[in-house]
Protein backbone atom coordinates (compact mmCIF):
# COMPACT_ATOMS: atom_id res chain seq x y z
CA UNK A 1 0.00 0.00 0.00
CA UNK A 2 2.94 2.43 0.90
CA UNK A 3 4.73 1.74 -2.61
CA UNK A 4 1.20 2.26 -4.65
CA UNK A 5 0.78 5.80 -2.61
CA UNK A 6 5.28 6.60 -3.55
CA UNK A 7 4.10 5.59 -6.89
CA UNK A 8 1.29 7.98 -7.36
CA UNK A 9 3.26 11.19 -5.28
CA UNK A 10 5.92 10.38 -8.05
CA UNK A 11 3.42 10.02 -10.91
CA UNK A 12 1.82 13.47 -9.35
CA UNK A 13 5.31 14.72 -9.49
CA UNK A 14 6.50 13.99 -12.59
CA UNK A 15 3.34 15.38 -14.10
CA UNK A 16 4.04 19.06 -12.54
CA UNK A 17 7.47 18.70 -13.29
CA UNK A 18 6.39 18.58 -16.83
CA UNK A 19 3.50 20.93 -16.96
CA UNK A 20 5.95 23.73 -15.31
CA UNK A 21 8.86 22.78 -17.87
CA UNK A 22 6.26 23.19 -21.34
CA UNK A 23 4.20 26.29 -19.09
CA UNK A 24 7.86 27.85 -19.30
CA UNK A 25 8.89 26.49 -22.98
CA UNK A 26 5.98 28.03 -24.64
CA UNK A 27 5.44 31.45 -21.95
CA UNK A 28 5.00 33.72 -24.91
CA UNK A 29 3.27 31.97 -26.98
CA UNK A 30 0.39 31.49 -23.63
CA UNK A 31 0.98 35.55 -23.15
CA UNK A 32 0.24 35.93 -26.66
CA UNK A 33 -2.93 34.09 -26.31
CA UNK A 34 -3.74 35.77 -23.58
CA UNK A 35 -3.49 39.40 -24.61
CA UNK A 36 -4.87 38.68 -28.27
CA UNK A 37 -8.16 37.29 -26.36
CA UNK A 38 -8.34 40.12 -23.60
CA UNK A 39 -7.94 42.42 -26.14
CA UNK A 40 -11.37 41.09 -27.89
CA UNK A 41 -13.36 40.42 -25.16
CA UNK A 42 -12.59 44.60 -24.36
CA UNK A 43 -13.78 45.06 -27.72
CA UNK A 44 -16.73 42.72 -27.31
CA UNK A 45 -17.43 44.35 -23.81
CA UNK A 46 -21.13 45.74 -23.04
CA UNK A 47 -21.38 45.22 -19.50
CA UNK A 48 -24.96 43.06 -19.94
CA UNK A 49 -23.34 40.57 -18.26
CA UNK A 50 -22.14 37.72 -20.68
CA UNK A 51 -19.88 35.68 -19.53
CA UNK A 52 -17.25 37.59 -21.26
CA UNK A 53 -18.07 41.18 -19.61
CA UNK A 54 -17.89 39.13 -16.20
CA UNK A 55 -14.59 38.27 -16.87
CA UNK A 56 -13.21 41.48 -18.25
CA UNK A 57 -14.99 42.71 -14.72
CA UNK A 58 -12.89 40.16 -12.87
CA UNK A 59 -9.71 40.62 -13.82
CA UNK A 60 -10.03 44.70 -13.93
CA UNK A 61 -11.58 44.04 -10.28
CA UNK A 62 -8.79 41.19 -9.20
CA UNK A 63 -5.82 43.13 -10.62
CA UNK A 64 -6.85 46.54 -9.86
CA UNK A 65 -5.89 47.33 -13.80
CA UNK A 66 -7.76 48.85 -16.34
CA UNK A 67 -7.41 47.47 -20.32
CA UNK A 68 -4.82 45.16 -21.63
CA UNK A 69 -1.72 47.08 -21.11
CA UNK A 70 -3.15 50.40 -20.23
CA UNK A 71 -6.40 52.29 -19.68
CA UNK A 72 -5.94 54.03 -23.41
CA UNK A 73 -7.43 50.52 -24.89
CA UNK A 74 -10.74 50.92 -23.67
CA UNK A 75 -10.85 54.17 -26.02
CA UNK A 76 -10.68 52.14 -29.21
CA UNK A 77 -13.96 50.22 -28.03
CA UNK A 78 -17.77 51.11 -29.02
CA UNK A 79 -18.57 51.10 -24.65
CA UNK A 80 -16.18 54.07 -24.25
CA UNK A 81 -17.80 56.01 -26.89
CA UNK A 82 -20.90 55.84 -25.60
CA UNK A 83 -20.97 55.67 -21.35
CA UNK A 84 -16.74 55.63 -20.68
CA UNK A 85 -14.68 53.46 -18.83
CA UNK A 86 -16.32 50.42 -17.36
CA UNK A 87 -17.02 50.57 -13.39
CA UNK A 88 -14.33 47.94 -12.81
CA UNK A 89 -11.83 50.59 -13.86
CA UNK A 90 -12.62 52.88 -11.27
CA UNK A 91 -10.36 53.04 -8.17
CA UNK A 92 -12.28 55.14 -5.92
CA UNK A 93 -15.02 53.17 -4.25
CA UNK A 94 -18.45 54.20 -5.45
CA UNK A 95 -17.05 56.21 -8.37
CA UNK A 96 -19.16 56.27 -11.75
CA UNK A 97 -17.77 55.38 -14.96
CA UNK A 98 -16.22 59.15 -16.19
CA UNK A 99 -13.75 59.59 -19.15
CA UNK A 100 -10.66 61.14 -16.57
CA UNK A 101 -7.94 58.88 -16.82
CA UNK A 102 -7.06 59.89 -13.25
CA UNK A 103 -9.81 58.37 -11.70
CA UNK A 104 -8.92 54.36 -13.48
CA UNK A 105 -6.45 52.34 -12.56
CA UNK A 106 -3.40 52.45 -13.93
CA UNK A 107 -1.29 49.19 -14.41
CA UNK A 108 2.12 50.89 -14.70
CA UNK A 109 1.63 52.52 -11.32
CA UNK A 110 0.85 49.03 -9.81
CA UNK A 111 4.64 47.62 -11.12
CA UNK A 112 6.17 50.25 -9.99
CA UNK A 113 5.08 50.28 -6.66
CA UNK A 114 5.59 46.33 -6.29
CA UNK A 115 9.17 46.57 -7.26
CA UNK A 116 9.43 49.14 -4.99
CA UNK A 117 8.04 47.61 -2.49
CA UNK A 118 10.24 43.91 -3.58
CA UNK A 119 13.08 45.68 -3.32
CA UNK A 120 12.23 47.59 0.43
CA UNK A 121 11.75 43.64 1.60
CA UNK A 122 15.11 42.48 0.26
CA UNK A 123 16.99 45.34 1.53
CA UNK A 124 15.16 44.86 5.38
CA UNK A 125 15.76 41.57 4.77
CA UNK A 126 19.73 42.03 5.63
CA UNK A 127 19.23 44.66 7.77
CA UNK A 128 17.54 42.06 10.37
CA UNK A 129 20.57 39.83 10.69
Amino acid sequence: MLKLYAMFLTLIFLVELVAAIVGFVFRHEIKNSFKNNYGKALKQYNATGDYRSNAVDKIQTTLHCCGVTGYRDWKDTNYYSEKGFPKSCCKLEGCSPQRDADKVNNELIGIFLAYCLSRAITNNQYEIV
